[in-house]
């Protein structure tokens, strides 16, 4: 009688956060000065469009772009002949002539050209840049009270400053709405605006003026013929009054009141009349009032960003501009508990803008490029890079953006099937390290990387990811084959290892690494590492579960579960104390390298964990010691996750506060470094969005964790966290929604929804307990 009291009583005092709006601080980024490198620049974007104003006050760059722009095209750079040298290889890894075995790799085993470095291959690019130079009455501009922002609540960016009386005001949208891009110009006294509008790009461009309407178009290299992928930005101009003149390739506005100016963009990627729809959205637009394109644009924006909300109680620095904040927080975290709010809300912001359903994921750039060449060709990473872009859209309530992942990789079966017979002989499909728009599945370039075999079984753990929280049915039945075909490659592909009797993949590499041989050589080609026998004994398991919830496929489902005996364990020891990075005990020729695959298994994967494999947790927390706590921005994210997962929330915080270090360095770099850049996108340096991304995925994990059978709360927070705090809308697996509040370290309120009303095992204030979860 007692305990059914107590359950209603929970009941009823947990309820209220159902309705309560949680108060938190003005979410925005803002600066008191204009933009001096791109690195300054704010992102905006509406998923398809980006925009990157700067700021200036006599002249101003806005940098476009378009999420689906890239050169190269579709290519076979599979060698076919390459499985005749397969059975060599693996004969002289399992002799131990791991070397040997590398230099046939790079000889026989490789893809066919130049792989990424092709322009076959090609690369994501920026759009172009749109230039506006601005005319004052008085040419001795001196500004004052300057002041730039951009509002994660609205995606709206804004511009604001004087010169002498005047109050000149910019507002930047890329719209949610009718899909254009719109800068609106105003000046607190009438006929005081005055500017020239071009467009540019470095190169493949061309620029004309029809109908008063300015146009960059122009076509990029395919790496065959030079007729790749076809584009077009098109700028139009609406002024309240004042005189409008059109050049051959500007346009000039005088003595104007307010100035409107609509950019339409678009490219022939699945489009090939995208022409059309880029003129009538321009017409669209620009015959609508501003107020209602701007009212569309916010609410259709706030549908996906007003899900979740997150406040931590404690001091906190909006007074200073964010570039000094960063300074500031990483100085003294204690001292600015809301600046981790703000930039787990950037991450959602920028993964709401940097993809959209029925187009593409967000690449290593996210939707913002500057260069024609962008840093690792802006493409899709498969060891790590473009999985750690969707960790945090699933727990933080914005499920339906994992969907262009799952798109982009149900477009790499066919060509992964046919590199999986050219390499392996097998059956099923495969995804080596780099993937690009065009469906790349071969081996890259050079044996040392390109050899991986991780990449098609981590994308099927991200694809499952969505069908873990949220229990869709009809998602898993159009998944299923991927994840089919992906676990089919590996029942193929695996070999006998004679010392263990385990069955391992061969040839493999563990991501990017590299480890010192008896003889005191190095190589990297190895079978069997550790990060290839977590993903097949994680996708053998997936595969297994989701053929009996769809009631199919009883002789493939027996056959996995035959081989799952035989695959290696989630991690074996080595004598060190440290979790192995391979089959052998190899000592690795980096330490304190980049990549810390072989912890896969502890996160995204739920194979290690403390309190199930309370051994393999130490031996992680012993490998996460010597790899170090630097690193690129992506890297040191990936260390917060582990220490989330391992439920130390001081550690935690301090790789948080490692890497929201200020930087502005932007060269390419492999090693120690990362940092945020004064616009918070990450660096590795250069900029990749990942470490954002990534990020965001370990404050979540710091809040709730849902992999173990029951949803926990607040699993990892550090002490300065502990005084109290609310959040609203967190998503947990099994299709729940959670609310809760905390004070002292101890959770004071909380609600889990559902759409319909069932139980749930939940762990609060160390406490495990069946609830009912109340409908939504």
């Amino acid at each position: 009688m007692m305990q059914t009291r107590l359950k209603v009583g929970f009941l009823i005092t947990f309820t209220f956060l159902s309705t309560q709006l949680i108060a938190q601080e003005k979410l925005r980024l803002w600066y008191d000065k204009p933009a001096q490198k791109w690195e300054e620049t704010l992102a905006l974007g509406n998923g398809r469009l980006g925009m990157m104003p700067d700021g200036g006050v006599k002249s101003e760059n806005i940098v476009l772009n378009d999420i689906t722009l890239w050169s190269g095209a579709p290519q076979d750079a599979n060698n076919y002949e390459a499985n005749k040298s397969l059975p060599e290889i693996r004969r002289l890894i399992l002799e131990g002539k791991n070397d040997e075995a590398q230099d046939l790799v790079n000889k026989n085993f490789i893809c066919k050209g130049e792989g990424s470095g092709g322009a076959n291959y090609g690369c994501f690019q920026v759009l172009g840049n749109l230039k506006i130079d601005y005319q004052y009455a008085n040419q001795n501009v001196n500004p004052s009270e300057y002041y730039r922002e951009l509002s994660l609540d609205r995606a709206v960016a804004k511009t604001t400053f004087k010169v002498k009386d005047i109050t000149y005001t910019r507002e930047y949208f890329t719209s949610f709405d009718n899909d254009v891009s719109i800068i609106r110009l105003t000046a607190s006294k009438p006929k005081q605006l005055g500017i020239e509008l071009s467009i540019s790009r470095p190169e493949r461009a061309d620029t004309r003026v029809e109908n008063g309407v300015l146009e960059l178009f122009g076509q990029l290299h395919n790496g065959i013929d030079g007729k790749g992928m076809r584009y077009s930005a098109k700028v139009k101009v609406v002024t309240s009054d004042g005189t409008q003149q059109v050049n051959k390739n500007t346009i000039q506005v005088k003595d104007a009141s307010a100035i409107l100016i609509y950019i339409s963009a678009g490219t022939d990627f699945k489009d090939a009349d995208f022409k059309t729809r880029q003129n009538q959205r321009l017409a669209k637009a620009s015959a609508r009032k501003y107020t209602e394109e701007l009212s569309g644009h916010i609410r259709n924006y706030q549908k996906l960003f007003n899900r979740l909300s997150l406040n931590i109680d404690g001091t906190s620095n909006d007074q200073v501009p964010t570039n000094q904040r960063l300074i500031n927080y990483h100085a003294r975290p204690q001292d600015d508990n809301g600046f981790p709010v703000l930039f787990y809300q950037f991450g959602r912001y920028l993964s709401i803008c940097s993809t959209r359903v029925g187009l593409l994921p967000p690449n290593l750039q996210g939707l913002w490029a500057n260069q024609i060449r962008t840093p690792w060709n802006g493409d899709y990473h498969l060891d790590v890079n473009i999985q750690m872009n969707q960790w945090p859209v699933e727990v933080s309530n914005l499920s339906e953006l994992n969907l262009p992942l799952a798109d982009l990789v149900a477009g790499m079966v066919k060509p992964g099937e046919r590199t999986a017979k050219a390499y392996y002989n097998a059956n099923g499909w495969i995804a080596h390290v780099i993937t690009n728009v065009w469906g790349f599945t071969e081996p890259g370039e050079s044996a040392s990387w390109g050899a991986s075999n991780a990449g098609s079984g981590w994308l099927c753990n991200n694809l499952w990811d969505h069908y873990a929280f949220s229990n869709d049915k009809n998602y898993l039945k159009k998944i299923y084959p991927i994840l089919k075909g992906s676990a089919q490659f590996y029942a193929d592909a695996l070999i006998k290892d004679p010392q263990t009797g385990w069955l391992v993949t061969a040839p493999s590499v563990s991501p990017e690494n590299t480890f010192y041989l008896p003889n005191g050589k190095t190589a990297s080609i190895s079978m069997g590492p550790t990060i290839d026998n977590q993903i097949v004994r994680e996708l053998f398991t997936n595969v297994i579960d989701a053929a009996k919830e769809l009631g199919v496929d009883a002789d493939f489902r027996k056959s996995l579960l035959e081989k799952l005996k035989s695959v290696p364990p989630a991690g074996n020891i080595s004598a060190d104390g440290r979790i192995m990075e391979w089959i052998r005990d190899y000592k690795e020729t980096d330490p304190q390298h980049r990549h810390i695959s072989h912890l896969y298994g502890l996160y995204p994967a739920s194979l290690i964990t403390p309190s199930k494999t309370p051994a393999l947790a130490e031996a992680a927390k012993k490998t996460l010691e010597v790899r170090g706590d630097d690193g690129p921005s992506w890297s040191i994210a990936y260390k917060l996750l582990f220490w989330a997962r391992l439920q130390d929330g001081e550690r935690a915080q301090k790789l948080l506060v490692e890497l929201l270090k200020p930087t502005e360095r932007t060269d390419i770099n492999y090693g120690a470094g990362g940092g945020i850049y004064p616009n918070l996108l990450s660096a590795g340096p250069p900029f990749q969005i990942d470490g954002n991304f990534g990020a965001t995925a370990g404050i979540a994990e710091m809040l709730i964790q849902s992999h173990e059978g029951y949803i926990e709360f607040l699993p990892a927070v550090p002490a300065n966290w502990k005084s109290g705090g609310k959040a609203k809308g967190i998503r947990a697996r099994g299709n729940f929604t959670v609310d809760m509040e905390w004070k002292a370290g101890k959770v004071v309120n909380y609600k889990i929804t559902s759409k319909q009303p069932r139980k749930v095992k939940i762990k609060v204030n160390g406490v495990v307990k069946e609830i009912v979860a109340a409908k939504i």
